[in-house]
């Protein structure tokens, strides 16, 4: 009878203890939930793209993943496969060069627990060498992961709209 006893009393602890760590397990994941919505939203968006503009790509480093094995798509050329490789190929833009990127209204923020893709037009705008004002609307969708504490880019598709046929 008292192996019996023992045996009860052990399994009524292993069954408290599994419960417990599944309720906190579950009070964990909905506050990172919570906190992820609120993590990234249109001002972290347009912090990033005002690194771009600054054109300080050490600094910009901050917002993606590093390592090996993340694809990254630039206007050009096709792809890169690490925030290092990103970095390389860029060409940052004339000392005298002043380009802004603004993230429009139309952007939308999808948070999924430790993970957030966000989808957005945005306006990048400059002047020509000679001086002329032009602007040219990009499209930008990017994933997010929280790592350390923080949200980087572990994916992002920046692209140009091919220009609309020329009327005859």
């Amino acid at each position: 009878m008292s192996r019996q006893l023992l045996a009860c009393c052990l399994f009524a602890l292993f069954l408290c203890h599994a419960t417990a760590g599944a309720w906190a397990q579950s009070s964990k994941t909905k506050n990172e939930k919570t906190a992820s919505a609120a993590a990234v939203d249109r001002a972290y968006l347009q912090s990033i793209w005002d690194g771009w503009a600054a054109a300080d790509l050490d600094k910009q480093g901050q917002y993606y993943a590093q390592g090996p094995s993340h694809l990254f798509f630039d206007v050009a050329p096709l792809k890169y496969t690490s925030w290092d490789q990103y970095r390389a190929g860029v060409a940052p833009p004339p000392k005298d060069a002043k380009v802004t990127y603004t993230v429009n209204d139309d952007f939308q923020i999808h948070p999924a627990g430790n993970i957030t893709w966000v989808a957005a037009t945005l306006t990048m705008s400059g002047n020509t060498p000679d001086g002329q004002q032009q602007s040219l609307p990009l499209r930008w969708t990017a994933v997010f992961e929280q790592q350390n504490g923080h949200w980087v880019i572990v994916h992002e598709h920046v692209s140009a709209a091919a220009e609309p046929p020329q009327q005859q």
